[in-house]
């Protein structure tokens, strides 16, 4: 295993410890509200400090980029400034979290010059442990997995994510949505990006789509997908995903006809 998922995942059973410390006393929890319908509370910053304090111990000159407490830059060493940044998602499913519905995660990517290199996503009900490295295939547990190999949209089970707080898309969204449900088996919407990702890397589900996320939402499960075998774009079928925060993931087959439905039922402007 790389150096870097060893302390990824060192750091992401440690901040899954803290979230399980606090998941039988959500009542006693400090919650803050961000936005409409967004949520922090003092676990989510909680396991971000222990993500953070991992990396730096044995990091100290990479960059991160966290949810709750932002940039910080990478630092000059005597070979120059360090060019692997970590993308943190401390408790991806807050909302879940704190109704106590167990479907949230941490989630934890790495980019080094700018690419995707490694990932790990820890769901700590489950005790799963997803990880991938570029170019080394994806694991669940340590036991190599794949994407589903569901060819058309007839019988396939998707993942997908509603609009929570930003609803000018809300239009576009229940088209595509309105589209998949009546050409699948079903549409599934658990309230994890992360998890929904790191699903269809190991095939519970076959494919997802989903609007306006954020790098630190989509990051890992990203990579994931793509060292299981599958594709994962923007709408566009580009790779902007992680700035325009639209993202489509299936397996090369499924993935076309996936394209072909959002193609139909977004406006261009929207397809990023």
């Amino acid at each position: 295993m790389h150096p870097l998922i060893n302390i990824a995942t060192m750091a992401a059973r440690a901040a899954g410890g803290n979230i399980m410390h606090h998941y039988a006393r959500i009542d006693q929890l400090n919650i803050e509200q961000k936005g409409k319908n967004d949520y922090v509370s003092e676990v989510d910053k909680e396991a971000e400090n222990t993500i953070i304090k991992t990396i730096q111990k044995y990091y100290p000159e990479h960059a991160i980029l966290a949810e709750e407490s932002g940039i910080k830059k990478a630092k000059k060493t005597k070979y120059g400034l360090s060019e692997v940044e970590w993308i943190i998602d401390p408790l991806d499913g807050t909302t879940n979290f704190l109704h106590q519905f167990p479907q949230f995660c941490v989630s934890i990517a790495i980019k080094e010059k700018g690419k995707l290199t490694h990932a790990v996503i820890f769901d700590p009900v489950r005790d799963e442990m997803f990880t991938a490295s570029r170019g080394r295939g994806a694991f669940l547990n340590n036991q190599r997995m794949r994407i589903s190999q569901q060819k058309t949209l007839d019988n396939a089970l998707l993942a997908t994510g509603f609009p929570y707080h930003d609803f000018s898309y809300l239009d576009s969204y229940m088209a595509s949505l309105k589209a998949f449900m009546t050409s699948t088996a079903g549409v599934r919407r658990a309230g994890s990006a992360a998890l929904d990702l790191a699903y269809v890397a190991c095939g519970r589900v076959d494919g997802y789509w989903e609007f306006n996320l954020k790098p630190w939402d989509i990051a890992a499960g990203a990579l994931l997908v793509q060292e299981a075998g599958g594709l994962a774009t923007d709408f566009r079928g580009g790779e902007d995903y992680l700035t325009s925060g639209n993202i489509l993931v299936a397996n090369p087959k499924l993935y076309k006809e996936m394209a072909q439905t959002l193609a139909k039922t977004i406006p261009t402007e929207l397809r990023t």
